[in-house]
């Protein structure tokens, strides 16, 4: 599938050293001088900046950012009663977190790179600007996830000419949303309509606005607190929804069956990560979507996974008994092998704690043979679905649970429940008369119900001002509510401390760069 395709190496730190050793110049070698030449340069160039998104050590979609760089209460691991980071139990030295790091600041530098150079080459100028769009909204999104996981970081708009320069000390959670916003705001007018696409794997103009909501209404929360940004996140959320580009999927479940598939919903899914192949071959740019957070099958034909992501009770207790979402999210089976038979074994009413992840589930993936640890499914960053819950929140602090935010949200519901979107049912719709607390409350609930394991629930809870009681919460819960083999699942609830908000500066950029200071009790 996929459209990312292998970039060529372009960081401008790997330029020097080489001649010196050398009595003639290496003709094959890419340095700015020799590159961004023609418009096929540039999209190379794009493409590099979009591969950060991918790690291959498993640090950003293709595994980490949905998995144990998010953990919150909707889910545990199997199984995980040592310290590490899968129960929230690590320092600043920690591999995981500094390539995280490492990888977001590597998609910066190819964006700085790129866009010194957009105006190199002669080519259609509509085409110049996309491509400019594109590499300025990947800049401010990778911005976000540093600034959402680490707090204020180093703001760099120029790409590293030499490992001289001098070092950049933190900017503030403020500065670094203002860069943000600059960035998404200009690409907003220069990338392109969906509708010129049949993929949803490259920055489109819906894609840019739903982010924007997203940013707006991280902005309106914690630790911001610009509660004026929700008529923002209002207004993003409406150009979206208003522009007439999506829809919501009819059939939940087909969404992620899709992404197993290889296939893309440009209705629902409005900007997808693309993974490709499954790293069996010369490209590396697979994931492990539904191997990591797996339904657990031993038997490698139909789709190995350990099922190593299990959801907590909370989050299985959030779902009515006829709400379609509870038994696709949250698997009721898993599958085991005896005397060589690979069979579905159902989970029993009492094993909860036991299920596993349901979303994208091996059994649909068309391409063979199956890796054992990649595929090519991709990861959905946002979907219209996460349109409409932004919507009704920002609409519900702006104005009230007015009619349009009841609306909004009632379409999720609706789908979940296999209902008509558009037909008003007292049996599913959100209690009528619920004033803005109420309505806030049951939103929050809500996007843990159709976002699960996407990557959001944490983000959210920062930004309500949530995390810290309900990870001190969830802890107690387990204790006292878990099947005795099954209470270790409270240790990453019990590890969650206040300075788990951000995540610590790595060591590797505090040993380098003494301009950085660490985050409180790191």
């Amino acid at each position: 599938m996929k459209r990312i395709l292998i970039c060529l190496l372009l960081a401008a730190s790997t330029m020097s050293a080489c001649n010196k050793f050398l009595e003639t110049e290496p003709e094959d070698f890419v340095t700015p001088e020799n590159y961004y030449n023609t418009e096929a340069d540039l999209r190379r160039a794009l493409n590099g900046v979009y591969n950060r998104l991918i790690d291959n050590f498993g640090r950003m979609y293709s595994r980490g950012l949905f998995t144990y760089l998010s953990i919150s209460d909707e889910f545990f691991f199997k199984s995980i009663t040592i310290n590490n980071i899968r129960v929230m139990e690590f320092d600043a030295g920690q591999l995981d977190i500094g390539r995280f790091w490492e990888t977001a600041y590597q998609g910066i530098d190819r964006a700085n790179l790129l866009l010194e150079n957009i105006n190199k080459p002669k080519m259609d100028e509509t085409k110049r600007n996309v491509i400019k769009g594109e590499a300025l909204f990947l800049r401010g999104y990778y911005y976000f996830l540093l600034v959402d996981n680490f707090g204020g970081v180093p703001l760099k708009l120029v790409s590293t000419k030499s490992p001289n320069e001098a070092f950049l000390p933190r900017s503030t959670v403020k500065e670094v949303y203002t860069q943000i916003l600059k960035d998404m705001l200009e690409a907003e007018k220069l990338v392109s309509d969906i509708n010129g696409y049949t993929y949803n794997e490259t920055v489109t103009q819906t894609a840019v606005q739903a982010i924007l909501a997203r940013v707006y209404l991280t902005m309106a929360g914690e630790p911001l607190k610009e509660t004026a940004r929700y008529k923002d996140a209002l207004e993003y959320a409406d150009k979206v929804i208003n522009s007439g580009r999506h829809s919501l999927s009819p059939d939940y479940k087909q969404i992620f069956i899709n992404h197993s598939q290889d296939k893309y919903d440009l209705q629902e899914c409005i900007w997808e990560v693309g993974m490709y192949g499954n790293q069996l071959g010369n490209a590396q740019l697979a994931g492990a979507v539904g191997i990591e957070n797996g339904l657990e099958c031993p038997d490698d034909k139909i789709g190995y996974s350990g099922g190593s992501v299990h959801p907590t009770a909370r989050l299985f207790s959030l779902y009515a008994a006829t709400d379609l979402r509870r038994d696709w999210a949250i698997a009721p089976y898993r599958y085991v092998t005896t005397n060589g038979v690979t069979t579905k074994s159902n989970y029993t009413a009492a094993q909860i704690y036991d299920r596993t992840c349901g979303k994208w589930r091996r059994e649909y993936e068309m391409s063979t043979p199956k890796n054992r640890s990649y595929n090519s499914t991709n990861f959905p960053v946002i979907r219209y679905a996460d349109v409409l819950l932004m919507k009704a929140e920002a609409e519900n602090e702006v104005n009230g649970p007015s009619a349009a935010a009841y609306n909004a949200l009632n379409m999720v519901r609706r789908r979940g429940y296999g209902k008509p979107l558009g037909t008003p049912d007292a049996a599913v719709d959100a209690p009528a008369g619920m004033d803005k607390a109420a309505f806030l409350a049951y939103i929050q609930d809500e996007r843990a119900r159709e976002l699960s394991f996407e990557a959001m629930r944490k983000h959210d809870l920062i930004r309500w001002g949530l995390y810290l009681s309900k990870m001190q919460s969830l802890a107690a819960e387990i204790t006292a509510t878990a099947p005795s083999g099954l209470k270790y699942a409270a240790n990453a609830a019990k590890n969650i401390t206040p300075r788990n908000l951000v995540f610590p500066i790595p060591n590797t950029e505090l040993t380098v760069n003494r301009l950085i200071v660490q985050n409180p009790n790191w």
